[in-house]
């Protein structure tokens, strides 16, 4: 088909807005400049409602200051006459769920995308209704939700590439931060320490938990997994318990035995969904190493590591600033692997399906002279949060799904760390 296949982008965790249909005006809940946690928090007793009831909290638009740009410039970019649009679609979903929750909408969602794109005229005239494709672009969580799905559909999939930016593949240790404590950098906005009894009862985050080698440094006999519930610091339980005695309902067993039980079945079923996309394999979903994009952030301040030890019987995780480095620009090829985007390291950005020398690095200083204004967010939201503005990035997914040289490169990217430049294999080429 001459014609781009339409497009999806999936955004990551927090970054879709939240609104409580409940009310006969609804009323936005989570956004940009709004967050509401008591009324995000979810019901012990059943993850699927809030524990405020009633209500009937649903998801609304994406962060336009994350995605704003990345849609509009697709958009333009990869249609080929002002009369011929490609569709591009935001897909805003409830990002507090679990992500096998959030793959069967993703499912339903692509049908209709295709569905709505056989209507097109020009899309008829080239008979996509014969050859019924997508191309997905997953920003953060949003490449675990389309690895996922696409562990699930196996080769009835109906997607022809894949774009993955700053996905956790192996996790990143904000989520544990972000469990913890509240306070860490995993969103488009400054984090804050009221999340944290949200964070607690979010489903969705615990797919985040980091689980690459060496990531983990204890001198103690605790397990080295974060899906081991073993492994949490009491106060983690006690908040639960406190939170199930304040919304939960009578239970026969203790408010203890049910915080245990509420995190185990978090943990574990995240544990479950890691498993899966560490299985998963490319020719298994029709792909291969060329119709996947993997862009990983490098050259910012990212924790790398992180030492528990134990207070008495109980763990306790050290949070030292020591741990958050940036070795990017070491001669040495093994420390340049200690970086990231600020949010996901290095280590935890690889996914098992491609080779390292797969990989496209950007960092901070592949904003454009004029990009003026994400210079400025990237230092208040992170790198990671706002990579998705790149100016650059947007013709290099142009490039890749349009299959277009690239004669004055205009586009860039660096091998991964230990690849040198002849072993490199993106899955598109740049100019010397």
């Amino acid at each position: 088909m001459k014609l781009t296949y339409p497009v999806i982008i999936v955004p990551g965790i927090t970054a879709s807005n939240l609104q409580d249909e409940y009310l006969i005006d609804p009323e936005t809940i989570w956004s940009a400049l709004k967050k509401d946690y008591e009324r995000i928090a979810l019901h012990p007793d059943d993850l699927r409602y809030e524990a405020l009831e009633p209500a009937r909290v649903r998801a609304g638009k994406l962060f336009e200051i994350a995605y704003n740009e990345l849609i509009n410039e697709l958009r333009y970019n990869l249609k080929d006459k002002e009369d011929l649009p490609v569709p591009v679609y935001p897909f805003p979903y409830d990002w507090r769920m679990p992500l096998e929750f959030i793959q069967k909408q993703l499912d339903d969602f692509i049908t209709e995308v295709i569905d709505r794109t056989k209507l097109l005229k020009h899309y008829n005239k080239e008979k996509y209704a014969d050859d019924t494709k997508v191309n997905l672009v997953g920003h953060s969580m949003g490449g675990l939700i389309i690895t996922g799905y696409l562990k699930s559909k196996g080769k009835k999939s109906p997607v022809n590439k894949v774009v993955t930016l700053a996905t956790p593949f192996q996790g990143s240790f904000e989520a544990v931060i972000k469990i913890i404590t509240g306070t860490a950098n995993l969103g488009t906005s400054p984090p804050s320490s009221r999340e944290r009894e949200a964070a607690r009862i979010t489903p969705g985050l615990y797919y985040l938990l980091p689980s690459f080698k060496n990531g983990i440094t204890t001198d103690t006999d605790l397990p080295v997994s974060f899906f081991n519930p073993e492994i949490w610091q009491t106060g983690v339980y006690q908040s639960l318990e406190e939170f199930i005695r304040l919304k939960g309902l009578p239970a026969q067993s203790s408010r203890k035995d049910e915080a245990r039980k509420l995190l185990t079945a978090m943990l574990n079923q995240a544990n479950e969904h890691r498993q899966k996309t560490d299985g998963f394999e490319l020719k298994n979903a029709g792909l291969n190493k060329d119709r996947w994009l993997a862009v990983v952030g490098v050259d910012s301040e990212t924790r790398v590591k992180l030492k528990i030890s134990k207070i008495g019987k109980s763990p306790n995780f050290e949070l030292s600033s020591d741990d958050r480095m940036n070795k990017w620009n070491s001669i040495d090829e093994i420390e340049r692997r200690q970086t990231g985007d600020g949010t996901v390291p290095f280590e935890g950005a690889i996914p098992k399906f491609l080779k390292e020398e797969n990989l496209v690095c950007v960092s901070p200083d592949d904003f454009g002279y004029w990009e003026i204004q994400d210079k400025a967010l990237t230092k208040i939201a992170g790198f990671h949060g706002m990579l998705p503005n790149m100016n650059m990035l947007h013709r290099l997914i142009v490039r890749f799904f349009k299959d277009k040289d690239d004669p004055r490169g205009n586009t860039w990217g660096r091998p991964a760390p230990g690849i040198a430049k002849q072993n490199w294999d993106p899955p598109l080429g740049f100019k010397d």
